[in-house]
């Protein structure tokens, strides 16, 4: 692999304008076909296999010309202190409403809150409901201009008036992530480089990958059924993974021009050894994004396989690309010192006067005998010298953070997790006022009488076993479809949608349906919100284990293949589920039971997202591996050099630990700045990962892995014989090239000057 790196650089250092030129022609082709690409499809709420979904199929098929999941708007009027809607002029205004909606566009049927059971006890609170024959993605702008316009007309007659429902749903602020995340890292960049050319050059190739990667979804959006938010994800990860892998080849680099290599040479070492951690990295990272297909969420399939492109552009990027932009300033990325160093070499040249810069090197170096030892460097003597005090910190202190994710509640936020600025908040707010907590979350029931003797009678004994149930507090007549063989019953809880005992209800009318059925004849399903959450989270639950099987198994075989070891995989695996372990407990602390959720900008706290512990597995899993391939792959190299195991720790920690750092900083920056968006789920996921990214990089890799390392010493590196001779040989340290580099050539020929302290 190194040997195969370190020609496909050279390659791509000699030829650099071809190799910039095709990279900008891949951009321009799949610019144009994003350009010319038909609109994107919206996420899919398709869920197969689960009861929920089963119960919208059906309607779908004994409705005919009606969506299951079709727009609607739940218009809530609220009268002012001490009056009621039901008065002669709110009255009126409410009526008004009503009539001018059903005439608009795509509106299928308009239900007035006289007409049935709309109107809360004290009168002080009604809604009207309105359904459209499309869906919320469907509606055109004309249909919501007409709905808007009448709230406005109903607010000026007096009363308050807020829009509930999927049809005028709200946009979330959109925040500054991507900007804060690029700004962040630059600056990190720059203090780790000291230099702009070096801080520039990974931010320009990640920027190059996510906008070849965004393109991309974009113009396969329509074919393959990428919606916006696989693009979302793509480019949070597209831009933490591509600033990371180029930071890695453009650190080596430096590090390979301070030994005294030439730009080319040095270019192609780097390559050669960074880039085949780089190659590994993505791969584990891949490995898990294509996992989420074993889940059966097709939407998460598509956002592992948009992201995992995503990182494949971004490696391949790291290895030709910037390579060919290190041979057009060969000296920019390099250390102000060295630079200087190089200029003031050149002017010493026959023919040149030497003026004051003849004694340039007693200036601008630091000799090996005082040079200030790096952090990383100390910081691994000292775990090195203690390792068992530092492991049970780490495991005990990771493990206390992880104990909150043991209450973890599953759901989907709904508008109650939305801002209070909002109009479907508001309207959720006033409904749950007037007509108690569970009138947000009715369970919808959909019952079959095709079998039935008497269908109306089937219908009617289902509705009043529901009506009897514990925990219910109303049931709807039923609503017939033209075959009259199905109908649909909603059934209020006492308990709002995302307690844990509208839960238990869902749960208890399942369990009780074999005997309703047997009295009845009829067949029933239980779907609506709550249902949902129940059964995407069961789905979510079920499929876990599977899903950690596989992609844990296939980072094993991989990781075994470049470690040539079987203690490590297993060290990196435990290492894993610690930082998870951590963040999953940090979410649920902050979302979930609130503690600090003021200072995260949550405005309501709930269950956790149903996908985001899959999610986050998945995703941590791949990025977590990044930092387990760049950090150790450098102590293995010092070990197979010949350096006891301490001390290969501690000269692995030399050279990864300050970059390490700096990658997983960038990451954080990305990740966290996805917070200042509105949207509750949106900072569920970028406090989540950057937590996550946090524990692994600067706990787990800085303090677990050495420590384990350390105790194991030697048997750490062990590999049964007969498998070290079946496993490949992918020399992901270099050590051939090593041994046929060529010796070091530098333009200053300055011994002293290879002793200097670079980055």
């Amino acid at each position: 692999m190194a040997t195969f790196l370190h020609r496909v650089a050279h390659w791509a250092f000699r030829r650099r304008r071809t190799v910039v030129l095709v990279w900008v022609a891949v951009l321009a082709a799949v610019f144009l076909g994003a350009v010319n690409s038909s609109e994107a499809p919206e996420d899919s709420a398709s869920l197969p296999g689960i009861e929920s979904q089963q119960a919208f199929d059906l309607l779908d098929e004994r409705f005919p010309g009606t969506e299951a999941d079709g727009a609607e708007a739940r218009v809530v009027f609220v009268a002012e202190d001490g009056q009621q809607v039901t008065s002669t002029a709110n009255r009126a205004a409410v009526d008004t409403l009503v009539d001018e909606v059903a005439d608009g566009p795509q509106v299928a049927e308009a239900t007035s809150p006289f007409d049935g059971r709309a109107v809360s006890e004290d009168a002080s609170t009604a809604y009207a409901t309105i359904t459209y024959r499309t869906t919320a993605d469907d509606l055109t702008e004309a249909s919501k201009e007409a709905l808007t316009e009448a709230v406005k007309r109903a607010r000026d007659a007096g009363l308050t008036v807020e829009v509930g429902g999927s049809a005028l749903e709200t946009e979330p602020a959109q925040g500054i992530g991507e900007v804060l995340g690029i700004l962040v890292a630059a600056v990190v960049l720059l203090i780790t480089f000291g230099s702009l050319a070096a801080a520039g050059l990974p931010l320009l190739t990640a920027v190059l990958g996510v906008g070849i990667s965004l393109a991309t979804i974009t113009a396969l959006g329509s074919a393959l059924g990428f919606s916006s938010t696989v693009g979302e994800l793509a480019m949070m990860l597209g831009l933490a993974v591509g600033i990371d892998y180029s930071l890695f080849v453009v650190s080596r680099y430096r590090e390979e021009r301070a030994k005294g290599h030439q730009a080319q040479e040095a270019a192609a070492l780097a390559v050669g050894t960074a880039g085949s951690a780089v190659v590994f990295a993505g791969l584990t990272v891949v490995i898990a994004l294509l996992g989420l297909s074993v889940v059966g969420v097709p939407t998460l399939t598509k956002m592992g396989v948009g992201s995992a492109g995503t990182v494949l552009v971004g490696v391949l990027i790291a290895l030709t690309a910037v390579p060919a932009l290190l041979g057009f300033w060969p000296d920019a990325v390099l250390p102000r010192r060295d630079r200087e160093g190089r200029r003031r070499t050149r002017s010493r040249r026959p023919g040149r006067r030497f003026g004051r810069n003849r004694n340039w090197s007693r200036k601008v170096t630091t000799p090996a005998g005082t040079a200030r030892t790096p952090w990383g460097v100390r910081w691994a003597r000292f775990v090195t010298r203690r390792p068992v005090a530092v492991l049970l910190l780490t495991v005990v202190g990771l493990g206390a953070l992880a104990v909150p994710s043991l209450n973890l509640r599953m759901g989907m936020p709904g508008a109650e997790s939305k801002p209070t600025t909002t109009t479907e908040r508001r309207a959720y707010d006033a409904l749950a006022d007037g007509f108690g907590p569970g009138f947000n979350g009715p369970l919808t029931v959909v019952v079959d009488v095709k079998g039935a003797d008497d269908p109306a009678a089937a219908v009617t004994g289902v509705s009043d076993r529901l009506a009897d149930t514990e925990g219910i507090v109303s049931v709807s007549p039923p609503h017939f479809n033209e075959a009259k063989d199905t109908a649909v019953v909603s059934a209020v809880p006492s308990t709002g949608p995302a307690s844990e005992r509208t839960q238990d209800l869902v749960r208890t009318i399942r369990d009780e349906r074999p005997a309703i059925e047997s009295a009845t004849g009829a067949e029933f399903q239980v779907t609506g919100t709550t249902a949902l959450n129940i059964d995407v989270g069961q789905k979510m639950q079920d499929a876990l284990v599977p899903y950690l099987a596989v992609v844990v198994g296939l980072a094993f075989l991989l990781l075994m293949v470049v470690f040539r070891s079987i203690l490590v995989p297993v060290k990196a695996a435990l290492g894993f589920l610690l930082s998870v372990g951590a963040a999953l407990g940090a979410i649920v602390t902050v979302f979930q039971e609130g503690h600090g959720a003021g200072f995260f900008g949550v405005e309501e706290t709930g269950p956790i997202m149903s996908t985001m512990p899959i999610f986050l597995v998945g995703i941590v899993f791949g990025l977590a591996m990044d930092y387990q391939v760049f950090l150790v792959s450098r102590i293995r190299e010092a070990h197979i050099h010949g350096e006891q195991p301490g001390q290969a720790v501690v000269t692995g920690f030399r050279h990864s630990a300050q970059v390490v750092g700096a990658a997983a900083l960038i990451m954080m920056a990305v990740f966290g700045g996805f917070m200042t968006g509105g949207e509750s789920m949106v900072k569920m996921v970028g406090f989540g990962l950057a937590s996550a990214v946090f524990f692994d990089a600067f706990v787990v890799r800085m303090a677990f892995v050495p420590a384990v390392l350390t105790l194991l010493g030697k048997r750490a590196w062990w590999l049964p014989g007969r498998l070290d001779r079946l496993l490949p040989s992918v020399d992901v340290e270099g050590e051939a090239l090593t041994r046929r580099a060529p010796a070091p050539n530098d333009a200053s020929g300055d011994d002293d000057r290879r002793k200097s302290v670079t980055v």
